[in-house]
């Protein structure tokens, strides 16, 4: 289940599309901090135990379950960061079908 923030966003710049991209960069920002220290862990822990060496990690070639799987996680990522547009483009949705309906209903009560 995807999580939404609810109430009204925060506005920090004259421009809205400026708190857009920043909400965006923020997202993203948080994302490769958590990505970082879990990788930063990840290595620290198996050249300590002598798992792998960095030139195993750069050899690496994935096959397609793998891919297929990147590719699915991906796809979440990507929709949690643009989260800000897709709220504002299901924001957009809901007004025009609001003011295409409330268009249609005074067509036909005239």
């Amino acid at each position: 289940m995807i999580r939404k923030a609810k109430g009204k966003r925060p506005t920090f710049f004259n421009d809205p599309q400026i708190d857009t991209v920043m909400g965006i960069v923020m997202a993203l920002a948080g994302e490769v901090s958590v990505l970082r220290e879990r990788l930063d862990t990840i290595e620290r822990l198996a050249v300590a135990k002598g798992l792998f060496t960095q030139h195993d990690i750069e050899a690496y070639r994935p096959d397609e379950a793998v891919m297929a799987e990147r590719e699915h996680w991906r796809t979440e990522y990507l929709e949690r960061v643009l989260r800000v547009v897709h709220q504002e483009l299901e924001e957009a949705d809901k007004s025009e079908t609001t003011e295409s309906y409330q268009a249609a209903v005074r067509a036909v009560s005239s």
